[in-house]
């Protein structure tokens, strides 16, 4: 239905809880290189629990060898830098979702790519700092799959 997309996740964890997210909506997870862990991680496996062998992973080298091997259409990167709300994009299967790495999100090259078809963010209250990035990524991807009337993917 959509692709999640994270730039050098590093904490184990968030991955895990994502490729659970990824099975039970019906999404595509994809890694962009270098990790901050092992695929095998024990901590990895835990948060993923049995989902990890049912989810579609792809990882990739670098951010130029997603687009090259995936062409997406429109990708969508999230950052508290943007301007537009994520609630104002209506969003299509094969949208890809783009999220940065906990510590310090989404580089200024990733950022202003030509595949990157607009910057949108998640409203955060003032004072706020930054969200986990398996719950950002959990709130984009059921709003994308609820604007489709959780179509394509409904697993329940």
């Amino acid at each position: 239905m959509f692709d999640v997309v994270l730039w050098r996740p590093e904490i184990p964890p968030n991955t895990g809880n994502l490729m659970r997210l990824a099975v039970n909506t019906g999404c595509k997870l994809h890694l962009i290189e270098p990790l901050g862990f092992e695929m095998d991680d024990a901590r990895l496996r835990r948060a993923g629990l049995d989902y990890r062998e049912f989810s579609d992973v792809a990882t990739y080298r670098s951010f130029e060898g997603f687009v090259a091997s995936n062409h997406p259409a429109r990708m969508f990167a999230f950052t508290q830098h943007a301007e537009r709300l994520y609630t104002d994009v209506g969003f299509k299967p094969g949208d890809a979702l783009l999220f940065g790495r906990e510590s310090d999100g989404l580089p200024p090259d990733v950022l202003d790519s030509e595949a990157v078809t607009d910057r949108v963010r998640i409203p955060i209250a003032e004072g706020g700092r930054s969200l986990n990035l398996a719950n950002a990524a959990a709130i984009a991807v059921f709003e994308a799959w609820r604007q489709n009337e959780f179509s394509q993917g409904d697993l329940g």
